[in-house]
């Protein structure tokens, strides 16, 4: 996701790197970094996604509408029978096009996640109208969704290795510790920041006209629906965002060794 180098998983070994005394940790070519981030991104997002369309529906799915959904259960059999299982799919290509080089560069790109995240949303919620600068709706919320993000999930992923590595910054941990590491990262970032995600996803679906800004949205949704709005769709987040992080971190480690023997840098 988006942020700064060192908010970033992909950049993590580079980060390592520069912390750990001379020769305890071995720097990643940030070629070797860019091509398995941007693998890792698009592998991960193709898994997880129906979990995120779930997630965007719910938190669109507005209690003023009044709510089309009685939870995910039915917003999934409502789409399936609509659409077939492949409605579920809905908005993917222009998340997957925003996934890859995000997850491949992870430098500044808050911007441009904006841009792909509206797009989605659009798709997902049957926005047809001509985009312009209207792409960059919600970007406040969205660089305070992403910016928090990579901030926890980093924290916890890098506070989880070094615990597990202890003074041995050189040793061996296993995909699944690897995984489970990822999972945890990604459920602290999803109880976190959930309220800065349905903000995000509100000022960018069909009722975006609404609200005046980042602020203006959440005071609405706090005098209208309460505090526990702020929490629709958490739980097919955290499914999404514990695959995603733990999908990616196995991925990109494991791409990293296969460059590593057919791509010599040193």
């Amino acid at each position: 996701e988006s942020g700064s180098a060192f908010f970033s998983p992909f950049c993590r070994p580079r980060c390592l790197a520069a912390a750990a005394p001379a020769g305890r940790a071995k720097l990643t070519h940030p070629g070797k970094a860019i091509l398995a981030g941007g693998i890792a991104g698009g592998i991960e997002i193709c898994i997880t996604f129906p979990t995120e369309y779930v997630k965007t529906q719910l938190q669109l799915d507005e209690k003023a509408n009044p709510p089309k959904y009685r939870g995910i259960g039915d917003c999934v059999k409502q789409t399936v029978q609509s659409h077939g299982v492949k409605g579920l799919y809905r908005g993917l290509s222009s998340l997957l096009y925003g996934s890859i080089p995000k997850s491949a560069q992870g430098g500044c790109v808050c911007v441009w996640v904006c841009v792909y995240s509206h797009v989605s949303v659009s798709f997902q919620h049957h926005f047809q109208r001509e985009l312009g600068l209207g792409t960059y709706q919600g970007l406040t919320a969205t660089v305070l969704k992403q910016g928090s993000n990579q901030a926890i999930r980093f924290f916890v992923m890098t506070s989880l290795k070094n615990w597990y590595k202890g003074d041995d910054q050189n040793k061996t941990i296993n995909p699944i510790i690897t995984g489970a590491f990822g999972a945890i990262a990604g459920a602290a970032s999803v109880f976190g920041n959930t309220p800065l995600d349905v903000i995000k996803t509100r000022m960018q679906g069909l009722e975006a006209h609404k609200y005046k800004s980042t602020l203006d949205c959440a005071l609405k949704i706090l005098k209208h629906e309460g505090l526990a709005a702020f929490y629709k769709g958490t739980v097919p987040r955290l499914g999404r965002v514990c695959l995603d992080v733990a999908i990616v971190f196995i991925i990109y480690e494991e791409v990293v060794k296969v460059l590593n023997t057919v791509w010599k840098t040193d």
